[in-house]
């Protein structure tokens, strides 16, 4: 009995193991898409989470091979026509009559229009710390940097291996939640 017991025991290990790799494998493929391609497009729904105050936007966003990202706000109308650019040297905005004023995340490491280039960012060279089964999906858990002020993100991924999900968290607390839609390789 005891001999069996054993058995099992080393294959329900071994197939978490399995399970862990695997998870693991299509994170690291996913890196390689976006590091290897021409860049990606999608379409985000921003929010913000400022304690007193929530705001939520759409942007439809695009990044070339470096990973640098172009963004246009969609909504809601009364911002909408925003557009701008986020690198890793900094960000620049064009607009007519509307501005754009979010204060500053994180002990001012995030603004709510960054959050897409650094979901990417991340995904293209964040530290992955942990990853698994979320549902149908994999959420991945991952640091921006290797500071010790890194930010947090989780970000979950479908079947077909396209962000779906971000939540970027500092200290604990999310501060910026992104639904990622119509994620396309360039």
């Amino acid at each position: 009995m005891k001999r069996i017991l054993s058995v099992l025991l080393a294959v329900v290990m071994l197939s978490g193991c399995e399970n862990k790799d695997r998870g693991l494998s299509r994170v690291i493929a996913l890196r390689e898409r976006l590091l290897s391609g021409g860049g990606c497009s999608f379409d985000a729904v921003i929010t913000a989470d400022y304690g007193d105050k929530i705001y939520t936007f759409s942007m439809a966003c695009q990044t070339n091979d470096q990973g640098d990202l172009t963004f246009t706000v969609t909504d809601p109308q009364t911002i909408s026509g925003i557009a701008g650019t986020v690198t890793q040297q900094g960000g620049h905005l064009t607009f007519d009559d509307h501005a754009l004023a979010f204060q500053m995340l994180a002990d001012g490491q995030v603004t709510p229009v960054s959050a897409p280039w650094l979901l990417i960012r991340t995904l293209r060279s964040g530290y992955i710390s942990a990853c698994g089964a979320d549902g149908d999906n994999l959420r991945i858990a991952m640091d921006d940097s290797y500071r010790e002020d890194a930010l947090h993100l989780d970000i979950w991924i479908d079947s077909q291996d396209v962000p779906i999900r971000g939540e970027i968290l500092w200290q604990g607390q999310r501060v910026v939640s992104l639904e990622v839609r119509n994620f396309s390789y360039l």
